[in-house]
């Protein structure tokens, strides 16, 4: 389990001989990331020291054992003498002898990095790397992984490693989650998630959300859950979203309307719980989502699911998962102009339907085993 840094004073480390990565994630990105985290802790038989941000990113990798010491800034665009953790993380790099994966490309990070005094003959700079869109991002960090900083020589990657996203959840998470669902007199339904909101969800206001290209009216949603209703008639239904998305979540539900009983469609953004998702996602029939952050979560922990992409295209961004399929909607490369407004309910309905059942839907609550 990795130690989280939060005494933003302490100097400690480790491992100072460890690869450091640099990254500032959002929640898809720090699902992404795991791949790179994972192909560098084989390479160097060592966990991996992380300097990140977000308070997603420490519970998605509490329990990863490739994350060695992980630390967080909790501004990087402040002035660096008004935050304490900048200062501290330039003293924990300082403090470091290994490589540093330096995977951002703003102005904000090579700050630290100047601060710091790390070194050029520590430094791989992934984006001098930049591959263009042709190439998805968990294959792009094998590629980083494979580097060398140019004075520090690393043993070779081991062949054979999988570019495909990891999440390790606790086994109580699943037991919290297994006795929410049965307070709710959901445990022994079909779970379907559905994911209508993203992180620029009224980030300027209603305006904003309904111009954007990954907006989606509720009216289409609800006829999505209305179809899922309909082929899965004992199905429990949730909506999910962050807490600021639950009035969202509200329009989408009360969009559906009256569903036949014993259904239900059921609003969690209220309530929202990053765990309980991860949880919930290793056990649901299946994921409807637009191109967001939980659609990376799902993937991880191998949820049959239908993404719905605007203007980024899937390309890149596409959900991986061990055994599920994941069917993209929309266009493979970016495309100025491209909306979710493009793709119909009809759509998205035939796509979901085209989802092969999962293996193993019931999870031991006391172990988060498959049974």
């Amino acid at each position: 389990m990795p130690t989280l840094s939060r005494d933003l004073t302490s100097a400690h480390t480790l491992d100072p001989d460890a690869p450091v990565v640099i990254r500032f994630p959002a929640v898809g990105d720090t699902v992404l990331l795991t791949t790179l985290i994972d192909a560098l802790a084989r390479r160097y038989r060592r966990p991996v020291h992380l300097l990140a941000s977000g308070e997603w990113t420490p519970v998605l990798l509490a329990n990863d054992p490739d994350v060695g010491e992980l630390r967080l800034v909790y501004s990087r665009r402040a002035p660096y003498w008004l935050m304490p953790s900048q200062w501290a993380a330039a003293r924990w790099l300082r403090a470091h002898r290994g490589p540093v994966y330096f995977c951002e490309r703003d102005a904000y990070g090579r700050q630290l990095l100047r601060h710091a005094g790390v070194p050029p003959g520590r430094l791989v700079d992934a984006w001098t790397q930049w591959p263009g869109n042709s190439v998805h991002w968990a294959d792009w960090w094998l590629q980083i992984a494979a580097l060398d900083a140019p004075g520090i020589a690393g043993p070779p990657l081991p062949p054979g490693l999988s570019a495909r996203p990891r999440l390790h959840a606790d086994a109580a998470w699943h037991r919290d989650t297994q006795a929410w669902l049965q307070a709710q007199g959901l445990q022994e339904r079909p779970l379907v998630l559905v994911q209508p909101g993203h992180k620029k969800t009224f980030k300027r206001g209603r305006v904003g959300t309904v111009t954007h290209d990954k907006h989606w009216p509720a009216e289409r949603w609800a006829e999505v859950i209305r179809a899922v209703i309909t082929d899965q008639p004992r199905a429990a239904v949730l909506v999910c979203g962050s807490s600021r998305e639950a009035g969202l979540v509200q329009e989408i539900v009360d969009a559906a309307g009256p569903v036949p009983a014993p259904a239900q469609v059921v609003n969690i953004a209220r309530n929202p719980s990053l765990q309980r998702l991860v949880s919930l996602a290793a056990r649901a029939h299946s994921m409807i989502s637009v191109d967001t952050g939980p659609a990376h979560v799902a993937g991880a922990m191998d949820c049959p699911m239908v993404v719905l992409y605007g203007e980024a295209g899937w390309g890149r961004w596409l959900p991986r998962a061990a055994t599920s399929d994941v069917i993209a909607l929309g266009l493979r490369d970016p495309t100025l102009g491209r909306k979710l407004m493009d793709l119909s309910a009809g759509e998205v309905i035939s796509a979901w339907r085209r989802l092969r059942p999962r293996a193993g839907l019931i999870l031991d609550p006391l172990t988060g085993d498959h049974a």
